[in-house]
């Protein structure tokens, strides 16, 4: 019996094509959180260990700037996740339902997460980029963008694994029955 199956979980082919919200079982949203999600968890781990390594070192220049450079790139991509997660909110979700609802508590708690991430940011790059080691109080601040992140990225969890928030379910396909044969999008 065969041990792994590729193609079928990458391809884009027989499915429909739904915008910004991506493909039918393929939505866009959910893999561009991962890399500000991550981005900003590393940020704050950066930032206490230049914190810890202080002043004398020069590693916690390094570190303060690595932390640096991850928020920026957390920011870049997190612009792409929330207009991804706006057209999901838009078209997915109803009025007066739990799931809008929960969509609504998410959305909230990452625009909050992304405009302390451009406070953050504009802080380092007008006025402590040449700091010896990050200042206590930006690290505080990536700290709590860390935290709340992962609270936010909760909210995006349930949506998903709790409510199947467009998430095409396989139901009785085909996918779940023995064969040596794969079964593309669109077949059955």
């Amino acid at each position: 019996m065969r041990a792994f199956s590729f193609r079928p979980a990458l391809t884009v082919r027989g499915r429909k094509f739904k915008g910004l919200r991506g493909w039918a079982g393929k939505p866009l949203h959910p893999p561009l959180t991962d890399i500000p999600v991550a981005a900003y968890v590393f940020a704050a781990a950066f930032d206490v260990i230049s914190v810890v390594g202080g002043h004398d070192n020069a590693w916690g220049r390094d570190f303060y700037r690595a932390a640096s450079f991850v928020l920026i790139g957390g920011a870049a991509v997190s612009v792409l996740a929330a207009l991804t997660g706006f057209w999901d909110w838009l078209k997915s979700t109803e009025k007066g339902t739990q799931a809008r609802r929960t969509a609504n508590a998410h959305a909230l708690v990452m625009v909050s997460v992304t405009v302390l991430v451009l406070v953050d940011v504009l802080a380092r790059l007008l006025g402590s980029w040449d700091a010896a080691a990050t200042p206590a109080g930006l690290m505080v601040l990536t700290v709590v963008i860390g935290l709340l992140v992962s609270f936010g990225a909760t909210y995006g969890g349930s949506l998903v694994y709790d409510y199947g928030f467009n998430v095409e379910t396989a139901g009785d396909s085909p996918v779940w029955h023995k064969s040596e044969t794969d079964v593309l999008p669109g077949q059955k």
